[in-house]
Order: structure tokens, then C-alpha cells, then sequence
């Protein structure tokens, strides 16, 4: 009976030792939810280069908000994990608990406050009209050039309120992605679509016929602060989670948040769409 009780005490021991470092070896996850699909912002590839994330259902994600969600993750202590998901499908999914958090160049809204809430902006951005490089509306300066025009904007997205301040615009439905509205655009269905100026860019690196309208001052959309800023998206209540990543978001300052933005436009994938 003493041997027997020896050689339990000794199993006992052992397991416990190995469940102690299992513990201690593995990290807990920080699931992010993004479209992968809106360059420079996010985008989807197949190569792991670039330093990208794998992303949970295949592929790889980069971009800046991926940049952005690594030094969260690493204040954190925790894996990242990148989740692709639909951009309507971002909301349900964090308040559903399949995301800890978005990252997604989404812009904390006030009608998304009553949702989600909301980090520090971690980018900030005026809005451009993208169109066809030797189109009509290349050479517009104003809002109001664009009279007539058939304008479209991505679905469930301020940039597609904004349309309605174009006068005598001809606002069309609005589509699902960037891709397909960069598609719509090239094949004159319409003319134009409203974009944030780092997303216009990227698209016109990988597509040499189109351009972006910027505006001067006081000819462009007008907007508030929160509608052209760009923040983290946590669930209701998450004070903790929240305060952890804006502590991450000051760490990084400005300079180091625009050489992300140009490496991500440097590094998409020329063929987006």
C-alpha cells in the first residue's frame, strides 16, 4: 500500500507539472474580425509574405489594419487571430462573441455607438470621389462638377450618406464591396464611387485607368470628426478590453502610424479586385 501510495503521489505530481506548462505555454486568442478585402486597409493573399496573418478560414490577411492589430495583440499578450468576415456580418459577429474586436477601417459612427463601442481613432482621413482616369469627371474640382453623375458608395457606410450632398447627383445602389464597385467603375455602369483617400490610392496603384478626385477646402463633403476617423470596435461593456488597446493605440505615434499606411499601399496586391 505505501509503494502504491508512492507511485499515485508521483503520477499526481507529474500531471500537475504538465498541466502547468501547457498553461503557461499557450496564449490566449485575440480573434479580429475584418473584410480582407479593402486594400490598403486589409486585404486577403495567399502567400505568408510581408509579415501577414494567417487567417482562420485560409489565406493570409495584410494590410494596416493587420499592422495595427499585431501591436494590439502584443500589448495584450495574446495571438492574433484573423477572422474574415462580411462587412455587415462584422457587428453581429463581435456582439455574438465569434470576434473580440474590429478592425476593419470602420469609422465609430454615432449610429454604431448604440451598438458597439469604440476605441481611439487610429487613422484619420478625407473623403475622395474615385472615377475613370480619362472620364468626364476627371478634371472635377467641386462637388458640384459631379451634377448628373451616377455615384455609388459601399452599402452600410457614411460614405454612402455623404452621396446626397452632391447636387443633382444621380446616387445609385449601393454594393457590397470596393472590388465590385472598382469593376462597375471600369465598365461604366457607373461614375464614380466615394472612398477614403488611402483606399482611392490603392485602388488606382492597381488600376492604371482610374483616378481620385481630392477637394479643396470647403469643396469637398462636409463631415465630422468621427465620420472620417477610424477606430477598434469592441462589444458593449468591454471597459477593460477598451482601455488595454487605446493604452496599445498611444504607443503608437504618428509617424510610425503613416509609414504603416505607406508600406500597406507599397505592399497590396496589384490585383485587388
Amino acid at each position: 500500500m505505501k509503494k502504491a501510495l508512492v507511485i499515485s503521489l508521483a503520477l499526481l505530481m507529474a500531471l500537475t507539472f504538465c498541466a502547468c506548462g501547457s498553461t503557461e505555454s499557450e496564449k490566449k486568442q485575440f480573434r479580429v474580425g475584418m473584410e480582407c478585402n479593402y486594400a490598403p486597409f486589409n486585404w486577403t493573399q495567399m502567400e505568408e509574405s510581408n509579415d501577414a496573418i494567417a487567417i482562420s478560414s485560409g489565406g493570409y490577411a495584410g494590410g494596416y489594419d493587420v499592422e495595427i492589430a499585431k501591436r494590439i495583440a502584443d500589448a495584450l499578450g495574446m495571438e492574433l487571430v484573423i477572422v474574415k468576415t462580411e462587412w455587415n456580418g462584422l457587428i453581429p459577429a463581435l456582439n455574438s462573441g465569434k470576434i473580440d474586436a474590429i478592425i476593419a477601417g470602420m469609422s465609430p459612427t454615432a449610429e454604431r455607438k448604440e451598438s458597439v463601442d469604440f476605441s481611439d481613432p487610429y487613422y484619420k482621413s478625407e473623403l475622395v470621389i474615385v472615377v475613370q482616369k480619362d472620364g468626364p469627371y476627371a478634371s472635377a474640382t467641386s462637388l458640384a462638377d459631379f451634377s448628373g453623375a451616377k455615384i455609388t458608395a459601399q452599402l452600410n457606410t457614411f460614405h454612402y450618406t455623404v452621396i446626397d450632398q452632391i447636387p443633382g447627383v444621380n446616387k445609385q445602389t449601393a454594393m457590397e464591396t470596393f472590388p465590385d464597385m472598382i469593376v462597375a467603375l471600369k465598365s461604366g455602369k457607373i461614375d464614380g464611387y466615394i472612398s477614403e483617400r488611402p483606399g482611392a490610392v490603392s485602388a488606382i496603384a492597381a488600376n492604371s485607368e482610374l483616378a481620385y478626385i481630392e477637394f479643396a477646402e470647403g469643396s469637398g463633403f462636409e463631415t465630422s470628426d468621427e465620420d472620417v476617423a477610424i477606430s477598434v470596435a469592441v462589444k458593449k461593456g468591454s471597459t477593460d478590453l477598451l482601455n488595454q488597446i487605446n493604452d496599445a493605440l498611444a504607443d503608437i505615434d504618428q509617424d510610425t502610424r503613416e509609414q504603416l499606411m505607406n508600406d500597406a499601399v507599397a505592399n497590396q496586391p496589384v490585383n485587388e479586385e
